[in-house]
C-alpha cells in the first residue's frame, strides 16, 4: 500500500474535530448539521452499528435564535420516574438555567433513539460563549459552515463605511426624522 493511500486510509478512520458557531442560528436546523458530523455520516465508511463520529465544539450557545414564538410555545418535558415528577419547562425558561441545553437537546432529539446515541452525544462540546479551553480548541482542524448568515450591528460598523454608504434621498435641511 502506497504511503498516500496509507493516509488517506488514516484520515478516513481518524477522529477529527469540528468548530460550529450557533450565533443567530436556529438550533433544530443546526442539529440536522450537527448530528452528520458526530454520527460520521459524512464519512464514506459509515454504517449504522460502526461508531466513526467526529467530535463537535458548538460555541455561542447562549445566542441561538429560535423562529417565531418558539420561545414562550416550545415546551421540554422532564420526568424523575417517580409518581407526580412530571415537570413541564418553557424553552427561555431552560434557556435562562442553562444555555447549552436547548441546543444540546435539539442534536439530542434529532439522532435516532437506538443505544448508540447517548455514547455518541459524549463527543460533543458544548459553550455558552466563545471562551473554549486551549486543549479543545488545540484538536480543532476544521469549521462547519452555518447555514444562516449572522448580520452586522449597526453599532458595530464604523463611521466611515457609514457615512460614505449610499443614500437612498436626500432629506432636506429642516425635515425632521421621527
Amino acid at each position: 500500500m502506497s504511503i498516500a493511500k496509507r493516509v488517506q486510509q488514516w484520515a478516513t478512520f481518524a477522529r477529527t474535530w469540528h468548530i460550529y458557531d450557533c450565533t443567530w442560528q436556529n438550533p433544530f436546523e443546526s442539529a440536522q448539521l450537527v448530528k452528520t458530523h458526530l454520527m460520521g455520516l459524512h464519512k464514506p465508511i459509515y454504517h449504522p452499528m460502526n461508531d466513526c463520529g467526529d467530535h463537535v465544539v458548538l460555541i455561542n450557545t447562549k445566542e441561538i435564535a429560535l423562529p417565531g414564538d418558539e420561545w414562550v410555545k416550545r415546551v421540554y418535558f422532564h420526568h424523575t420516574g417517580y409518581p407526580g415528577g412530571a415537570s413541564w419547562t418553557l424553552a427561555w425558561q431552560l434557556h435562562d438555567k442553562d444555555p447549552t441545553m436547548v441546543m444540546k437537546k435539539a442534536v439530542y432529539n434529532s439522532m435516532r433513539g437506538n443505544l448508540q446515541r447517548r455514547h455518541t452525544m459524549q463527543r460533543l462540546h458544548l459553550f455558552a460563549d466563545d471562551q473554549v479551553p486551549e486543549e479543545i480548541l488545540s484538536n480543532v482542524t476544521n469549521q462547519i459552515r452555518t447555514p444562516r448568515t449572522v448580520p452586522q450591528r449597526l453599532d458595530h460598523i464604523d463611521k466611515e463605511t457609514l457615512e460614505n454608504f449610499p443614500a437612498i434621498m436626500d432629506y432636506p435641511k429642516d425635515y425632521v426624522l421621527r
